[in-house]
């Protein structure tokens, strides 16, 4: 997969960790779906690196969609933990 296939599902992996982790974020749409970019990436490079899974060149690839979305719920967590929720 090319630069633009990782930021398409990246977005698309942000847009799916926010759905499984509702409520409101410091940085809303838009840091979310950065975060989801970001996630895609680490995720991938993660289950590359240490899970011994390559990263797919078919953007269907279920272990791809996975270690995306998975990576963009831990940063999101992560981003909700050192920010909190402030939007109040």
């Amino acid at each position: 997969m090319g630069i633009i296939s990782w930021i398409i599902l990246g977005l698309l992996a942000g847009a799916i960790a926010k759905f499984l982790l509702p409520g409101r974020d410091p940085g809303g749409f838009v840091g979310t779906t950065l975060i989801g970019v970001a996630g895609a990436f680490i995720g991938g490079w993660i289950s590359a690196r240490w899970l011994d899974h390559p990263i797919s060149k078919d953007f269907y690839d279920g272990a791809t969609w996975a270690a995306a979305i998975g990576g963009a719920l831990v940063l999101l967590i992560g981003y909700r933990i050192l920010f909190g929720n402030s939007r109040d």
